[in-house]
């Protein structure tokens, strides 16, 4: 799929598939990263950097990549900015009350 408005390549609604979205959401870094962007951000794109995490460059691009693969997050280039937002709208028609147990979770130990 070639880029829109600089929308990174993602599964469509219907290409969503469950298996690959708690794929990706069973890392707990990836899950922290998920419930961030969905309480915190306000439905704004937000920097891969606005999520403070302590870990390589290159780790936090794996981790974001994995969430945009799997159609979790949306991610527009923006000159040499990678800005993210949760696909809430898809999510919620393929997998109802899946962002309401992201919103409840608490990790049990720091990520």
């Amino acid at each position: 799929m070639a880029p829109r408005d600089g929308i990174l390549p993602e599964p469509s609604r219907e290409e969503m598939r469950l298996e690959k979205v708690l794929g990706a959401l069973s890392d707990p870094l990836r899950l922290s990263i998920v419930r961030a962007y969905h309480l915190d951000a306000g439905g704004e794109e937000k920097p891969c950097g606005w999520f403070a995490v302590d870990r390589p460059k290159s780790t936090r691009s794996h981790h974001f990549k994995v969430l945009r693969e799997a159609g979790v997050i949306r991610q527009r280039q923006i000159g040499l900015e990678r800005r993210n937002s949760v696909r809430v709208e898809d999510l919620d028609a393929r997998f109802p009350g899946l962002l309401g147990l992201v919103e409840e979770w608490e990790p049990s130990e720091p990520v």
